[in-house]
This record gives structure tokens, C-alpha cells and sequence, in this order.
């Protein structure tokens, strides 16, 4: 099969070419499925779990990318739950073989049923962010009704999915950026935009939460605003910054196949829809991930038509 792989961790992108690979089998709980449509984040070659398995060993050449849509081809020793010609989508595992390829084999618990009225393109696209925004607001911020969210990088993949579940949620939403992301931002469901190139953050006054995509000053920042027992909710790694008698949350996105089930019933009803910047095919993948300007959104691959 063809597949992205990775072979040396300093090159980053750079380093991605596209190879032949083995097909996978499945192993014990595993299905295999063939991939329509694959996202890739951007922080997984940063990852120790991308590089090796669970006990310490290398596994390069890698094939990358966590977010998956497709079809199910097989069925593993024990898999429960999917059936071969089932429409699924999910998150991979980072210790194992990822989804720029035209099949991977992966856990039945990570995936879910994706119902025929949405495509691949989108399920792959939702998966990593709608998951992120829902732990972190529902099941790590236990966010409510009427509460204020200070959410960085709303018009990003993963903030503007953010801003739009908080704000479903009943949540006053201040979204932050760059300038030139303000109409983005505010069109996903931020009732207000702080420029972070030129608006003063600590304008922004007490909130009850702030959901987190940067890490550094920015969050030590952003907890200064936060209001008496307040959370800093922070995707962006471990960091010494607290909400005054609150908490900080720095927690890691987990596949769960209940939540997306959530997600995909609000991408049906149009309560949620992902932000796409670009969509290739395989064989353009490597291209798409090295982009010579900025792009907006979450980069797609279309391994099948």
C-alpha cells in the first residue's frame, strides 16, 4: 500500500515522503480499515510516543496522522461492535501505525459509526478537534450555562470547534488571534475578539475559564484574568500557571467512541462543522503538509475518491 513515512524526527515535515508499506493485519480487538480521509496535528512528530511503542523501542520508518475515516475491511480476533463494510471514524493510537496510508489497522475502541449523510473529509477533520473541545470543556472544565470562555486561537482547528461547543453550551465566548482572524472567529461563535497582536488581554476582565491552544506567557497571562476559582484549561503542555483559588488542567485528547458519537450527531444537525483549510490527495500530501505561506484550518488528505 502507499503511505506517508517519516524516518527522522529533526526533519519534522520536511522529512515526510511518500513509501510502499506492508499491508496491516489485524491484530487481537483490531479491525482493519481502509482510509478515505485522514487528518494529520501538527505537534505528533514532537511526540516520544510517535517513535517508539510502549516499551521503549524504535519503530521509524513511521507512518503519521491520528484522525481517520473510512471503511472497515476486516475483522480481528475478538473485535466487537463494527462490521466489514461499515463506515467509521475515530483517532488512531500514537504508539502504533497512523492514517496516511490507504489501510490501518486500529482498535475497535477507537473508532465509531459514521453515519452515510456525513463525508470522510469532514468526519477526519472533526475527530481531533471535536474531541479536544469536548474534554475539555464538558469532561475536564465541566463548563456551564451563563459561565464567560476566553478561547485562544478561536478561528484555529481545534478553537474555532471550541467556540462553537461552548457557545451551544450556553457560554458567553470571547475569542482571541490575530487580527486577520477576527471575522473567522466571530463567525464560528465568539461574541467578542481580543487581537493578541494589539488588544490588551487583561481587558478582557474576570472569566470563568480559559481554554488554552499556546502555553508560555500567554497562559500565564490568561490566568491573571481568570475569576476566583476559575480553570485554566491548556492543551499546550504542563505549565506553572494557576487561576487565583482555581485549578490548571493540561490534559491529552483520548479516543472515546460515546463523545464522538456526540460530536457526529452536532455535525449532522450543523450545531458543530470543522474549519478545512485544504484538502489533497496522497500523492500531494507531503506538498500540503510543507505549505510555503500560512493556511487557516486543518489540512484533510483524500486517500480514496
Amino acid at each position: 500500500m502507499k503511505a506517508i513515512v517519516v524516518t527522522d524526527e529533526a526533519a519534522g515535515t520536511g522529512g515526510m515522503t511518500l513509501a510502499d508499506r506492508p499491508l496491516p493485519e489485524a491484530g487481537i480487538n483490531d479491525v482493519v480499515v481502509a482510509v478515505h480521509a485522514s487528518g494529520f496535528t501538527s505537534g505528533e512528530l514532537t511526540w516520544p510516543s510517535t517513535w517508539t511503542d510502549r516499551l521503549g523501542r524504535d519503530r521509524t520508518p513511521v507512518i503519521p496522522g491520528q484522525e481517520l475515516a473510512g471503511v472497515v475491511t476486516a475483522l480481528g480476533y475478538g473485535a466487537r461492535g463494527l462490521s466489514i463494510g461499515q463506515r467509521v471514524f475515530g483517532l488512531t493510537d500514537s504508539y502504533r501505525s497512523g492514517s496516511l496510508a490507504e489501510y490501518i489497522a486500529i482498535e475497535t475502541r477507537n473508532l465509531a459509526p459514521l453515519p452515510g449523510d456525513v463525508d470522510f473529509a469532514t468526519a477526519a477533520a472533526v475527530a481531533m478537534p471535536g474531541l479536544t473541545a469536548w474534554q475539555g470543556l464538558v469532561e475536564h472544565g465541566r463548563l456551564e450555562a451563563g459561565q464567560a470562555v476566553l478561547v485562544h486561537g478561536a478561528a484555529g482547528a481545534v478553537g474555532s470547534m471550541v467556540t462553537q461547543l461552548a457557545r451551544e453550551l450556553g457560554a458567553y465566548v470571547l475569542g482571541s488571534g490575530r487580527a486577520a482572524d477576527r471575522q473567522r472567529a466571530l463567525e464560528f461563535g465568539a461574541h467578542e475578539f481580543i487581537d493578541l497582536e494589539s488588544d490588551a488581554l487583561e481587558d478582557a476582565g474576570g472569566v470563568d475559564m480559559v481554554f488554552d491552544v499556546i502555553g508560555g506567557e500567554i497562559a500565564t497571562r490568561s490566568a491573571r484574568i481568570v475569576r476566583p476559582g476559575g480553570k485554566l484549561v491548556t492543551i499546550a503542555g504542563p505549565t506553572e500557571a494557576r487561576p487565583k483559588d482555581g485549578v490548571t488542567i493540561d490534559y491529552v485528547v483520548l479516543p472515546d467512541r460515546a463523545q464522538l458519537g456526540e460530536i457526529i450527531d452536532r455535525v449532522r444537525d450543523g450545531r458543530l462543522r470543522p474549519h478545512i483549510g485544504t484538502i489533497a490527495v496522497l500523492d500531494d500530501a507531503v506538498a500540503a503538509f510543507n505549505p510555503a505561506g500560512r493556511v487557516s484550518g486543518k489540512t484533510i488528505i483524500r486517500v480514496r475518491p
